[in-house]
């Protein structure tokens, strides 16, 4: 977008989609019907350095997950492979070592691009196949994911209540329940924004044996706990105008997304990837995120994500973090 265009204004939910050809609620062609970056063209120059002014104590905080976690991911998905290259040659007394990375970029922590599921702004199968339209490298040339961020702990929050967690079961988190976070600590949104939820994944993870690791991945279903998938919800995030969304676990949304427990016509990978061009992101390692919103007393930060720039890439690693 141009540097001093001010934030798009954007139609009422109820005049979705915009593409009547086009996947249910979809918002195709409203920033051009080239466009490759979706709700991204949100973190215009004026958002960003409104978003800069969230620095205030210099205090930075990861939020990538290592890749090697989980060990053994879930969804039939490999995990890394790291072998360390020696190319040390002749007597020299000098060691050098490169290294080799082998991994799928959905097996760990991630942003899921457009072309993960069907594609956004009418893109073809054919279009992907033959060219590198909608790679990911995309949203590394414009610049990243770069804005003011926002959390609903909602792991804490579940706690504080007496709510039962159990992130390993596909249970849903009822956008009632966010709301109510959302009021409780005064929190509000910009255009923009990017959302982050927590539920606590990484961390009962992390408390897991190598044997339990090992038989939640041969589990015959990926069942996890993940924000409902609703009209509602979809409402509540498109009239937030959020730039991207993300949470700890491994899918953003209640896992597997469809089925009998679940209303196909509001599957969020859909609507956000496919339908609004919204990054989803899975895996964040949120812990410390959270540890340090409760020091500080606070629940927005500055945050930089540049994921890598892989022609055509279909999903990335984050590179993320957040700025106090």
């Amino acid at each position: 977008m141009e540097e001093n265009q001010p934030t798009p204004s954007f139609p009422p939910f109820s005049e979705l989609p915009l593409d009547p050809s086009g996947p249910p609620g979809n918002a195709w062609g409203r920033f051009g019907d080239s466009d490759r970056i979706g709700m991204l063209n949100l973190l215009t120059p004026s958002v960003v350095t409104a978003a800069a002014q969230e620095i205030k104590t210099g205090i930075r905080v990861s939020l990538d997950w290592p890749l090697n976690k989980p060990k053994y991911p879930s969804y039939g998905r490999p995990g890394i492979k790291h072998e360390i290259l020696n190319r040390q040659r002749g007597p020299s007394l000098r060691v050098v070592n490169d290294d080799f990375l082998s991994f799928n970029t959905q097996s760990s922590t991630q942003w899921d691009g457009f072309r993960h599921l069907r594609y956004y702004n009418n893109t073809t199968h054919d279009d992907v196949a033959s060219s590198g339209a909608l790679g990911i490298d995309a949203w590394a040339e414009s610049g990243g994911i770069v804005g003011r961020g926002l959390l609903l702990d909602y792991a804490s929050w579940a706690v504080e209540k007496s709510i039962k967690l159990n992130p390993f079961s596909a249970t849903q988190i009822p956008l009632s329940q966010l709301q109510e976070l959302i009021q409780e600590r005064q929190i509000t949104f910009r255009p923009g924004d990017i959302l982050f939820i927590r539920v606590g994944f990484t961390a009962a993870y992390d408390a897991l044996t190598e044997e339990g690791q090992v038989a939640l991945s041969e589990r015959p279903t990926a069942n996890f706990s993940g924000v409902e998938s609703s009209e509602a919800t979809l409402r509540f995030l498109w009239d937030n105008q959020f730039a991207a969304v993300a949470g700890d676990a491994p899918s953003f949304e209640r896992s597997p997304p469809v089925g009998p427990h679940a209303d196909d016509r509001f599957v969020l990978h859909e609507w956000l990837l496919a339908g609004w061009g919204m990054p989803i992101g899975e895996m964040f390692d949120l812990e410390r995120l959270s540890e340090t919103c409760r020091k500080l007393g606070r629940n927005s930060f500055f945050v930089s994500s540049m994921p890598l720039k892989v022609p055509g890439g279909v999903a990335s690693p984050l590179n993320a973090v957040a700025i106090f």
